[in-house]
C-alpha cells in the first residue's frame, strides 16, 4: 500500500512539472508567428488574403476570415494607431490612397515582428508597382503580388524581411513564367522594358 502510495505520489509530481512545461512554452511567441496577411480596399472588401492556419476557428473557412476583416477593417477605419487589439489576435497596419496593409499574429506575438513583416510586405509592393501603390496598380500585378507573400511568410513562418530580396526573388520566379501563361501587363511591361534597355544601348 505504502508502493502505491508512493508511486501515485511520484506520478502527481512528474505531472504537476510536465503541466509547469506546457505552461511555461506556451508563454513563448510560436515559431509560426504569421496568422494572416491581408490587403482590403477602402470599402474594406477583400484584394489579397492568405491564412496560415486553419486549424484555428476564426480562419477556419473564407466566411469566417471575411467576417474576421470586416471587424479589423471597422477597427482600423479611423484608427490613429497602426497596432490594434481584436479579441485574441493583434493586427499590424497601414494605408495607402485606396488600399489597407495587414499583418496578423497572435495577441502574445512581438509587435515588432509584426511590423517588420508589414513593412517587408509594404515596400516590395512599392517597389514591383514603381511606388504607385493603389487597388488596379496592385490587381494588374496580381501574380508578383502572390509571390511576395509566399516569400516572406510560409506557413505562418517568417521567411524573409529584406523587400530587395524579396523584389529579386519574385523577379527572377515571374521572368521564368512561360509566355503563355503571362498576363497582358506582364507581356507589355517585359515589351516596355525591352524597348528602354534597346534604346539606352
Amino acid at each position: 500500500s505504502s508502493g502505491i502510495n508512493s508511486e501515485y505520489a511520484e506520478f502527481q509530481t512528474f505531472q504537476h512539472y510536465f503541466k509547469q512545461i506546457n505552461l511555461s512554452m506556451s508563454l513563448f511567441p510560436s515559431l509560426k508567428a504569421i496568422k494572416g496577411i491581408c490587403i482590403l480596399d477602402n470599402d474594406g472588401k477583400r484584394v489579397v488574403s492568405k491564412y496560415y492556419d486553419t486549424d484555428d476557428e476564426t480562419f477556419a473557412s473564407v466566411k469566417d476570415q471575411q467576417q474576421f476583416e470586416a471587424k479589423v477593417f471597422k477597427a482600423t477605419e479611423k484608427a490613429n494607431s497602426e497596432i490594434v487589439a481584436i479579441n485574441s489576435y493583434t493586427a499590424v497596419y497601414r494605408s495607402n490612397v485606396d488600399l489597407f496593409f495587414y499583418v496578423i499574429g497572435d495577441s502574445r506575438e512581438n509587435e515588432l515582428i509584426l511590423l517588420s513583416v508589414l513593412n517587408a510586405l509594404y515596400d516590395s509592393i512599392s517597389m514591383i508597382l514603381r511606388k504607385n501603390v493603389e487597388k488596379r496598380a496592385l490587381f494588374e500585378n496580381m501574380d508578383s503580388v502572390l509571390l511576395i507573400c509566399d516569400e516572406l511568410v510560409d506557413r505562418g513562418i517568417l521567411m524573409e524581411c529584406d523587400a530587395t530580396n524579396i523584389v529579386n526573388r519574385v523577379h527572377v520566379k515571374t521572368e521564368d513564367i512561360p509566355l503563355s501563361e503571362q498576363t497582358v501587363s506582364q507581356v507589355f511591361q517585359s515589351a516596355k522594358e525591352q524597348i528602354k534597355w534597346s534604346l539606352l544601348r
